[in-house]
């Protein structure tokens, strides 16, 4: 039972006033255009937000075919790597061992590379001797150039979100941090060639909101 976290808490100061996360991107709100492209290879949807945003996510996501659940930020200025390990942490919660953590400003996703991600942390670990009965990998991670898409990858939620509270308490910030604690599998250029690579492509200012949009038909 695959699981997805989308990441909607931030601030946004780059895109302006008005919340990205709900924001009309040619005639659907950004979230739902993220939520319809995972809804073929995940089978619930945890959104991360703050609060004061629940109301017009729930709303944006009405009628949406899986199960959607919430996982509020108790402070919501804690950064992105917080945000991770709160929509982990619910999770958890649900029969899903493994989640994909997106950014909520991704309306290009690529479902096939998802599932591709999913397949690959569930590949056989190439670490010797390891604890888990399963042989899987804490976490599959895209790796298109030198950067890791660490808002854009697989993790099993408990040693994802363990790792999160270890770094955060540590005063880490940096969401590559809790990743180097985990036993993952880099996906890297070769393997992604199949794959659209716009899925990797953020909306973070009005100019690229405008451009998604024109893309998309609006």
């Amino acid at each position: 039972m695959p699981a997805a976290v989308v990441l909607a808490g931030g601030r946004s100061t780059r895109f302006g006033e008005e919340d990205k996360a709900v924001a009309d991107l040619a005639g659907v709100p950004m979230i739902r255009r993220v939520a319809d492209r995972l809804s073929s290879v995940v089978d619930v949807l945890v959104v991360n937000c703050r609060a004061d945003q629940r109301a017009a996510i729930a709303d944006a996501l009405s009628g949406y075919d899986r199960p959607v659940r919430f996982a509020i930020d108790a402070d919501p200025d804690e950064g992105p790597m917080a945000g991770i390990r709160t929509g982990l942490r619910e999770v958890e919660a649900t029969d899903s061992e493994y989640a994909f953590v997106a950014a909520c400003d991704m309306p290009f996703l690529d479902a096939d590379l998802v599932a591709h991600l999913f397949e690959s942390a569930r590949s056989p670990s190439e670490v010797a001797g390891t604890d888990d009965a399963t042989g899987a990998y804490d976490a599959a991670v895209p790796r298109p150039t030198e950067w890791f898409e660490t808002t854009h990858a697989v993790y099993r939620a408990g040693p994802m979100a363990d790792a999160c509270d270890g770094a955060l308490a540590a005063g880490e910030r940096k969401i590559i941090a809790p990743l180097f604690e985990l036993d993952f599998v880099a996906v890297g250029e070769e393997d992604l060639d199949e794959f659209d690579t716009d899925s990797f492509e953020s909306v973070d200012t009005p100019e690229e909101f405008a451009a998604a949009e024109e893309r998309l038909g609006g």
